[in-house]
Formats: structure tokens, C-alpha cells, sequence
């Protein structure tokens, strides 16, 4: 496996990117998302309604039972400990959200070169099928995890604006790191080869779509949970999450290597 011959087959997809940047527009559109709502749940709505969100009993319940797991909220004040929380919570959407976007690039790797007439061609080159999976897998996840990036950055600045004192230096933890720094990329990265697995034996790219997907629901449900009160996902746990895709996305490489099988493929598409 040589990088010379990943980065020039990366560097191909990312002149087609260039040539099609509308493919970059569900990403860029769902973390913009991600960035808005946090601030209309926590900010806007309450200053519209003129209420407190420390005054929901239920919600000041579930900032308690979290605080003995985020010590960072027991110091600062009712208000901005459920703002703290919060912000805290809705991070997990920036694990979500590149997931969603990038899948939409990914499942088009395999099937857009069939659709385009460029799948013979690259067959035959020299690229190894490891190389040329790792390529395609990281020429997805690149971009994505660049927006994804900007997105962090607004969000931390605006919540550095317009939430209350206190709130910023709570989110800025260890914690946070390993969310965002080790548990979003690597779902990112599995989410992305497991689309790439499944486009090489799909004719439709929706169906890579649909089915990688699916590694967003824990996703999903440990936002919901979170929120609610249900449990609290510790330091300690996020680690081992961070662990556990790690191993997704090696077995992830081996079994989309073992199934992409270059002649089968080009035989029944032809």
C-alpha cells in the first residue's frame, strides 16, 4: 500500500467535489442546522417566552442527577448549570449530523463511477483494493470533517457570546474532547466504510444510504436519553465507545475489502 497512489485518487474525487460542490451542500446544511437549534431551544425560545429553563422542575431533576457525573455544573448557578447541559447535550448532534452528510458522498463512490462509465477504467489501475477503499473512504470523510470543524468553532464561539458566565469554561473538558476530538471522527470514519462496503455490491447509491444510516440511531438515542435524564454517558464510557468504533471501522476495512471483489463487480454491472 503506497500513500502516493491514495492521495492521487483522493485528490481525483476532490476535483469531482469541485466540479459538483452541490455534493458538499448536505453536509455544510446539516451542521449549519446543528449550529441554529441549540441556540433557539436554550437561548431564543426562553427570552421569547420571558421564562427561566432552571424554573422546569423536571429539566433542574436532570441537570442534579447529571451534575455528580459533569462536577463542572455543581459550581455554577441554576440558570447557567441547565444552560451548561444543555450545550453539553447538543454536541452529540455534531456527532450525528457528518454521519448524515457524509454517507450522502460516500454512497455515491462505487455506484457514481458505474453510473459515470469510470468504474472499468479504475479497476484497472494499479491501486490495490485496500488502497483504493481507504482512498475513497477518506476522500469522504475529509470534507466532512473539515465542516464539521467550522461548525464546532461557531458553536463554541457563539456559546462564548450569548450564553452566561460560567457556561463556556464548563464545556471546554475532557470530556468534551473525547466526544468531539475521538468518538465523532471515528463514527464518522465507520459510517463512511461501512457505506462504501455496501455501494460495492448495491446498484442504487440510496441503498448504501439506508443502511449505513443505521450506525446513527445509538447516535440518536444516546442525545434523547441524555436529555431526558435517563443516563448519563461518563468520560469513562465515551472512551470505551471511542474503543468500540475504532475495532467498527478496522473490521469495517477488512470486510469491505473481502467483499469488494473487483471481477464479480465489473462482470454484473456491465
Amino acid at each position: 500500500m503506497t500513500l502516493d497512489r491514495i492521495s492521487t485518487l483522493i485528490g481525483k474525487e476532490f476535483r469531482e467535489f469541485r466540479a459538483n460542490p452541490a455534493a458538499i451542500l448536505p453536509v455544510a446544511f446539516v451542521i449549519l442546522v446543528c449550529v441554529a437549534v441549540p441556540f433557539v431551544v436554550v437561548i431564543v425560545i426562553p427570552r421569547l417566552l420571558g421564562e427561566s429553563l432552571a424554573a422546569d422542575r423536571n429539566l433542574n431533576q436532570i441537570v442534579g442527577m447529571a451534575s455528580r457525573s459533569l462536577p463542572g455544573l455543581a459550581a455554577l448557578s441554576a440558570d447557567a448549570a441547565v444552560e451548561a447541559f444543555l450545550f453539553q447535550q447538543f454536541l452529540l448532534l455534531f456527532l450525528i449530523a457528518p454521519v448524515v452528510g457524509a454517507v450522502s458522498l460516500a454512497a455515491y463512490t462505487v455506484v457514481g463511477e458505474k453510473q459515470g462509465r469510470t468504474l472499468e477504467p479504475l479497476l484497472t489501475t494499479p491501486l490495490t483494493t485496500t488502497e483504493l477503499l481507504l482512498a475513497k473512504a477518506l476522500a469522504s470523510f475529509l470534507p466532512s470533517i473539515t465542516i464539521e470543524v467550522l461548525g464546532l468553532a461557531a458553536y463554541f464561539g457563539l456559546v462564548g457570546i450569548l450564553a452566561l458566565p460560567g457556561v463556556p469554561a464548563s464545556l471546554l473538558t475532557g470530556r468534551t474532547f473525547i466526544l468531539v476530538g475521538l468518538v465523532g471522527p471515528l463514527a464518522l470514519l465507520a459510517s463512511v466504510q461501512m457505506t462504501i462496503a455496501i455501494s460495492s455490491r448495491v446498484n442504487d447509491p440510496r441503498s448504501a444510504q439506508q443502511i449505513a444510516v443505521l450506525l446513527v440511531l445509538p447516535l440518536a438515542m444516546m442525545l434523547v436519553g441524555q436529555i431526558a435524564g435517563a443516563f448519563v454517558v461518563t468520560t469513562p464510557m465515551l472512551l470505551l465507545i471511542a474503543v468500540v468504533l475504532a475495532a467498527i471501522w478496522v473490521v469495517l476495512v477488512l470486510f469491505s475489502v473481502t467483499l469488494f471483489d473487483r471481477e464479480t463487480i465489473l462482470t454484473r454491472w456491465k
